[in-house]
């Protein structure tokens, strides 16, 4: 039994060389294949970049934190092109594989905590999750890192009091939050872990600094929630549908969207880690687990269960549980290092495929092609085209006022269009506001005359006011098979009316 033990740790050993040259040669790969990224910006990306030029403490639809990143290396580097953009994302990855490792070894303070920790950093930047991310710029990447810097510092409360360790826990919980209000579905699981471990508890001194602090980081956001109409808390429950009848439609459907999200996880982290993160589950329900195992599934798994739950009732995107996944990698590591022969291995091998091949795609994104023709990267092409023909629209119509009531149109309008002659308008339904667009760039009442007015669907204009200029469906892209139209029309005609207040769509 000894023999195949040590043939099995002899099999999985990873020095800490090798592993730091994975993780640094996996961020340089993503850095250059930015250079040559040939997407545009996404709706969101596009968004947060527009967030960074109008600094404040909240935003329509997340906390700041996203914005006041991007607009920090827009300003180091002078220039705010798609690689200024995005650079963030591979290098916070990186930050969190090198912390993920260390966060490691204090739980795991003995000889095989060295031994796993490399193997922690490896696996968490070959994650599906981390490749995609890598080459976007997105909140889970700010948020991941700050988790984990929490619960490097909770680990180290729990074995001695520390008000520098304290106020570290409370100032990353901090920044979390102002990154995405979902690290909350992370206190549960942190409340039931100090009830049902002692090891898991931290003195009430601690709690109380790490919370103040915590308050403080926080506070600004939720004062400007609290001024705004709780514009961002609104938004979050329309996308979740809490209060709404999101469940409606059977108890079939809940449980395909439940059942659907747990499986996207799989994709999300890899086919092998989340299976391992099951597996504890059950080991944990078997009552096989010691108490280090059970602290990491306890600030994992109940995030990923209520998610799922969520879905369940309610909706969910996949990506909502990622804050799951910092001590959640650390467990599937750990369960795999001990009890599998393979399995870090076939985890590495999958993910570092997922890895080479994803920066690939978005460099050559104009040209693979799935088997119907579309292209592989149609989300994130062709954007930035439909804004350049509207400029030229405008341009031949001598009109410098556009007007836009899709969230995607306006996005990329902003941006590609920046520093041109040109003022761009959301449309004003009235009542709450459908995005932030429409919250802070409605055209304004003053506005006379005419306007250009772009949408994908034909204008109901009273009076016949509108004259249609081009109609025209782009040949690539998301947006591809769909038919945009351009109107010339009075701005009295976008004015809000009372039964266009519940039209539009809401930011996602």
């Amino acid at each position: 039994m000894l023999d195949t033990t040590q043939s099995r740790t002899n099999a999985q050993k990873l020095s800490l060389g090798l592993a730091l040259a994975i993780i640094f040669g996996v961020t340089l790969w993503r850095v250059l294949m930015l250079l040559f990224n040939s997407t545009d910006l996404f709706v969101d990306e596009a968004q947060y970049w527009f967030w960074g030029q109008n600094l404040d403490f909240g935003y329509y639809s997340k906390p700041p934190m996203i914005a006041w990143v991007i607009r920090f290396f827009n300003v180091i580097s002078g220039s705010d092109s798609t690689f200024w953009i995005r650079v963030s994302a591979p290098l916070f990855h990186l930050a969190t594989a090198l912390m993920l490792m260390c966060t490691t070894r204090r739980l795991i303070d003995d000889e095989t905590g060295r031994e796993i920790a490399p193997w922690v950093g490896v696996i968490f930047i070959t994650l599906p999750a981390a490749s995609l991310s890598a080459v976007l710029v997105s909140t889970d990447t700010i948020q991941i890192l700050f988790v984990t810097i929490a619960i490097w510092a909770f680990i180290g409360l729990s074995r001695r009091s520390s008000a520098l360790e304290a106020a570290i826990l409370g100032a990353s919980l901090g920044i979390a939050f102002l990154t995405k209000y979902s690290v909350l579905f992370l206190l549960p699981g942190v409340g039931i872990a100090m009830l049902t471990l002692r090891s898991a508890r931290i003195a009430w001194r601690d709690v109380a600094i790490a919370a103040i602090v915590g308050a403080v980081v926080v506070s600004p956001n939720l004062w400007w929630n609290v001024t705004h109409q709780a514009a961002t808390v609104r938004h979050t429950q329309t996308i979740a549908h809490w209060g709404s009848g999101g469940g409606n439609g059977g108890v079939l459907k809940q449980l395909l969207s439940g059942l659907g999200f747990v499986g996207a996880q799989f994709g999300v982290v890899g086919p092998v880690v989340f299976y391992a993160m099951l597996w504890a589950t059950w080991r944990l329900i078997r009552g096989q687990s010691d108490d280090r195992e059970k602290l990491l599934f306890w600030l994992s798994m109940p995030v990923v269960i209520l998610i799922a739950l969520q879905a369940f009732f309610a909706k969910a995107y996949a990506n909502w549980a990622v804050s799951a996944y910092a001590a959640g990698t650390i467990l599937a590591v750990w369960l795999l290092y001990r009890l599998t022969k393979k399995g870090l291995t076939t985890s590495l091998i999958i993910g570092a495929v997922v890895a080479f091949i994803i920066p690939v795609l978005t460099v050559f994104a104009l040209d693979i092609k799935l088997p119907n023709g579309d292209l592989v990267m149609k989300r994130y092409v062709g954007r930035s085209m439909i804004s350049r023909e509207i400029a030229d629209i405008a341009t031949t119509a001598k009109m410098t006022d556009i007007v836009a009531q899709d969230r995607d149109i306006l996005a990329d309008l902003y941006y590609t269009l920046k520093g041109e002659p040109f003022r761009i308008h959301a449309r004003n339904f009235g009542g709450f506001p459908k995005s932030y667009y429409e919250q802070n760039f409605s055209l304004p009442a003053d506005v006379t005359g005419s306007v250009l007015f772009v949408d994908n669907a034909p204008l109901d204009c009273p009076g016949g006011q509108a004259e249609l200029i081009k109609s025209w469906s782009p040949p690539y892209g998301d947006m591809k098979g769909e038919t945009l139209y351009a109107y010339r029309v009075p701005a009295s005609c976008l004015a809000p009316r009372p039964s266009s207040a519940e039209t539009g769509t809401t930011e996602n």
